[in-house]
């Protein structure tokens, strides 16, 4: 099983650091526009059975719940939003109800960490009245919520689902579909788009905090080469420094992983 991980945290966020306060909202049509406005049902209507971060991305954030997640008597449960046919959840967790939210029944039916699942389109319809209240102690959404063009009401629907104390974690990458990411997401570098989530998270409800995170693993480094003195008495020790240095390089070059995470 992963190892637990110990995020990076880049800032916390408060009311003193937004325009506005809870129910205010200070996002126009044109920021949430996107370039392909047609339902999504039609984008997500053929089954996506592929990862959209790298391997290395994947077990960071896995190893990110691991760290975030604590047992209960009667098993944790979790809402994944924008669900898929994977959810990245730490195997060594007891869970009590696992549902996920998504666009495609083929995946989300494939999805082996789910008990129960739901095929809704959030941006049509952003309330989940099959959710009660209080009814779950952690939220994720994984690379999702730059599609959102309802964040507002969704944020709200998360406040309204969690219990108290509970945590909802919107992670995301640097990669997206262009045309189905909203236009100031688009706009946006990596600090921005955690702003934006901070944000969606200040205006829709009070939350104990907010907290943006980075999950990258520190750099490693290099092995030092060996000395042509070692590589004539063993050169098989060539072979074994270029495949350790590709590996860490490919490890140090992939997807970055951000988390805003907030606890109700």
């Amino acid at each position: 099983q992963p190892h637990a991980l110990r995020a990076k945290s880049i800032c916390t966020f408060d009311e003193t650091d937004f325009a506005g306060n809870v129910g205010d909202w200070p996002y126009s049509a044109a920021d949430l526009n996107r370039l392909d406005n047609s339902v999504d049902t039609n984008f997500y209507d053929a089954p996506r059975f592929v990862t959209h971060i790298d391997d290395g991305a994947i077990e960071t954030l896995t190893k990110y719940y691991a760290s975030e997640f604590t047992a209960k008597d009667d098993g944790l449960d979790v809402l994944d939003l924008c669900s898929s046919w994977i959810s990245h959840l730490p195997k060594d967790i007891a869970y009590g109800r696992v549902a996920g939210v998504g666009m495609n029944k083929e995946e989300l039916d494939a999805n082996e960490q789910l008990t129960e699942n739901h095929v809704q389109d959030l941006n049509q319809d952003p309330v989940m009245s099959q959710f009660e209240d209080e009814s779950f102690d952690v939220i994720c959404n994984v690379v999702s919520v730059d599609y959102l063009t309802k964040p507002l009401e969704v944020f709200q629907e998360m406040h309204r689902i969690l219990r108290p104390g509970g945590m909802a974690l919107m992670s995301f990458s640097n990669r997206c579909f262009p045309t189905k990411a909203i236009a100031m997401w688009l706009q946006a570098d990596d600090i921005g788009r955690l702003t934006i989530v901070a944000s969606y998270f200040n205006y829709s409800a009070k939350w104990l905090s907010i907290e943006a995170l980075d999950l990258k693993d520190e750099v490693l480094e290099t092995p030092k080469r060996p000395s042509p003195g070692e590589l004539l008495r063993n050169p098989s020790l060539g072979l074994a420094w270029m495949n350790s240095a590709a590996a860490i390089a490919k490890a140090n070059q992939g997807d970055p992983m951000f988390v805003v995470k907030a606890i109700k």
